[in-house]
Order: structure tokens, then sequence, then C-alpha cells
């Protein structure tokens, strides 16, 4: 599965950036590009996309690697399993979210 289209996102990343944009707001004299603002939060979400996409390669080399019999310690097919799987549950869950958010904006009267 490449999800090359979608593009990864990390917690402390977004805590990173989050915590940049709400500093902001706290301080009305600072412009957009001190406080990173909202191209900051998608250079992070890009980041982490391009992260998870580099996981699932790593799961699908070492799965490669392992049917030809080429890796001696199973662990590291079980990390790399792993490092995939919780890559991808967040970046699914941080889509829903968005989605849910999106779609609650739009439904807003006004």
């Amino acid at each position: 599965m490449d999800i090359s289209s979608l593009l990864n996102v990390n917690s402390a990343d977004l805590f990173e950036a989050a915590s940049k944009v709400t500093s902001g707001i706290t301080d009305p004299r600072k412009t957009e590009e001190e406080t990173g603002g909202f191209g900051s939060l998608l250079d992070t979400a890009i980041k982490n996309f391009n992260l998870t996409n580099s996981y699932i390669s790593d799961k699908e080399d070492m799965e490669l690697k392992w049917a030809m019999g080429e890796v001696d310690n199973p662990h590291d097919l079980t990390i790399a399993l792993s490092k995939a799987s919780q890559a991808l549950n967040y970046t699914v869950a941080i889509r829903d979210r968005l989605l849910d958010a999106y779609k609650e904006i739009m439904q807003m009267q006004i």
C-alpha cells in the first residue's frame, strides 16, 4: 500500500507547531512568519506523512528480505511492522479528525 498521496504526521512535531501557533495568538504583535502559522503546521504535516510512507517502505523491504532469508533477526521484522502500523494508524486518525472538522465547518450557518 503506497500512501505517497497522503503525507505523514508525527505527534511531537504537531505539538511543536501547535505551540508556535498558540503562542502567536497570545501576542498579537507577532507576525505569521515569527509564530510559524499555518504554513509551519502544513510543512510539519507533510514531513510526517513522508515519514509514514518511509516506514511503510521499510516494512515492505524488511518483509522481502525476510522472505528471501536475508534477515537473521526476526525482531527487526517485528519492529518494522510495528512502526509502519503505528504510523499508518496515526495518519489515518489525523485524516479522519481533519475530515470531521472540515465537515463541521462546512455545516456552519453564516
